[in-house]
């Protein structure tokens, strides 16, 4: 038996055991409702609504914050607000936007596009609330590099809790949501974009025929050692190749896509059609649409991560004495990666009529499908840009884990040594498995992370609500 088909058999069983747990649902009107999902979608709607809209409102104020109207040169960070936002955004403008839209389209059918798009709006006030506390609640954690900042959901949920006089239960939710990081940090950073990236790698360089054909462990070492050779320099090493990797292969994609609509530009009035109508009157009833609403909610979840706290750790890092400033420029990352990446995606497979075409469950195969039906060479492009969106996502989601790791067992040169080598090989096996193991246990990590952070999230909420009002009377005056 080959190694890839062993290292899969392995896996299975973890992927089932973990998935039945995180993703328990309850049957209503003979439709199975998972909780994970209600938990994210009203988290989303309660922050929208508590904060009075902060996500349209301050809309262009973030955007002035992220062009450095604001900034203050000795204000304390590591990094500054736009590198902030693309470490946080490496780490979600990736496999998501190219696999996870296909997989959407795929099993909930065009109109989880839109409801993908409808929760990256409201997912803008949760991530706002997030990277908020997030930067409030950092710390100078490592006595051997005090100028190294650690901040992130473990912080503030026991912040949270010693409000309530509850200590020891803030540990073990700052514990908890340690441990499910590493978990998600293992899914999404390592398993499955190194999983994704082989397979477009298979597509390009023969399929079947492939020197690379079973051989993802080849493929995965390749990867890994690319990763080690950035994550050793720590953050300013990662928000540097970020600030770089980020905007051009996001620019890349964004105009490749509109080259291929505009090859149908006679399509797009149908096709927006045919997802509005797949959202909200699909033809097959209710269970029809609940099912494309399930899938783009989970899918725009693992796409832009607002709720889970993954952001919080890297915008924690940034150069501001102003954490409701960083909160306006991190609720910034669901719009890019969301509502115009992911639709970019849904557009270009919609239009093209590709999804049609196919069959189960498709990742990146489908969309690079969808991308030649305009650019019969555009499979070669999809593969560079499926490469550096794997690529920086990895490096992204490292630093997570490593700032929980380190959480937990202390900030030593040895746990970060052996965290960083245990990831890399993860690299090696998200390579190897297949790619229904790689979804569900990649899913179950990442909304795992959600249940304590959105606990701490509500428990802080009118905090955020009275620094959200004093800063916007300190602009006024400003």
């Amino acid at each position: 038996m080959e190694i890839d088909n062993v290292i899969d058999a392995a896996f299975e069983p973890i992927s089932n055991a973990v998935a039945s747990v995180i993703f328990y649902s309850i049957s209503i009107m003979g439709l199975e409702i998972q909780l994970i999902l209600v938990w994210l979608v009203v988290a989303a709607l309660f922050f929208t609504l508590y904060f009075n809209a902060v996500n349209l409102r301050y809309f262009k104020h973030a955007i002035d914050v992220l062009r450095g109207k604001y900034d203050n040169k000795n204000d304390d960070g590591e990094i500054n607000r736009f590198q902030a936002l693309m470490t946080s955004l490496s780490g979600t403008v990736g496999l998501g936007n190219i696999a996870g839209v296909a997989v959407a389209i795929s099993v909930g059918g065009p109109g989880a596009a839109f409801w993908m798009a409808v929760m990256g709006l409201f997912g803008m006030s949760t991530k706002f609330a997030e990277v908020t506390l997030g930067v409030k609640y950092r710390l100078h954690a490592s006595r051997h590099h005090p100028e190294t900042i650690s901040g992130g959901p473990m912080y503030y949920l026991r912040h949270a809790f010693e409000q309530y006089h509850s200590p020891h239960l803030g540990k073990f939710m700052a514990g908890l949501f340690a441990i499910c990081c590493i978990g998600g940090t293992v899914g999404a950073g390592a398993l499955f974009q190194a999983n994704q990236a082989y397979q477009q790698a298979l597509i390009v360089t023969g399929g079947d025929t492939s020197l690379l054909l079973d051989k993802g462990w080849l493929f995965g070492l390749f990867m890994a050692i690319l990763v080690g050779l950035v994550i050793i320099g720590g953050i300013r090493w990662i928000a540097a190749v970020a600030s770089r990797v980020v905007p051009a292969m996001a620019a890349i994609y964004i105009v490749a896509g509109f080259v291929v609509i505009g090859f149908h530009y006679t399509a797009i009035p149908d096709a927006l059609q045919t997802i509005f109508e797949m959202a909200l009157y699909p033809e097959a009833g209710l269970g029809a649409m609940m099912g494309a609403l399930l899938m783009g909610v989970q899918r725009a979840s693992f796409s832009n991560e607002a709720g889970l706290g993954s952001a919080a750790i890297a915008h924690s890092a940034v150069k501001t004495n102003e954490p409701i400033s960083q909160g306006m420029v991190g609720m910034l990352g669901p719009f890019i990666d969301t509502v115009i990446i992911c639709m970019v995606t849904a557009l270009v497979i919609v239009i093209s009529g590709t999804y049609v075409e196919g069959g189960g469950i498709e990742g990146v195969e489908l969309t690079s499908r969808a991308f030649a039906t305009g650019l019969s060479w555009f499979p070669y492009v999809l593969s560079l840009t499926v490469f550096l969106f794997a690529y920086s996502t990895m490096i992204s989601w490292s630093y997570y884990g490593l700032k929980c790791a380190t959480y937990l067992f202390g900030e030593r040169d040895v746990v970060e040594g052996i965290y960083k080598i245990v990831f890399c090989l993860f690299i090696v096996v998200g390579a190897s498995a297949q790619l229904s193991n790689i979804i569900l246990f990649t899913d179950s990590m990442i909304f795992a992370m959600a249940i304590p952070n959105i606990i701490g999230l509500y428990m802080l909420a009118p905090e955020i609500k009275k620094d959200l009002k004093a800063y916007s009377l300190n602009i006024k005056m400003r």
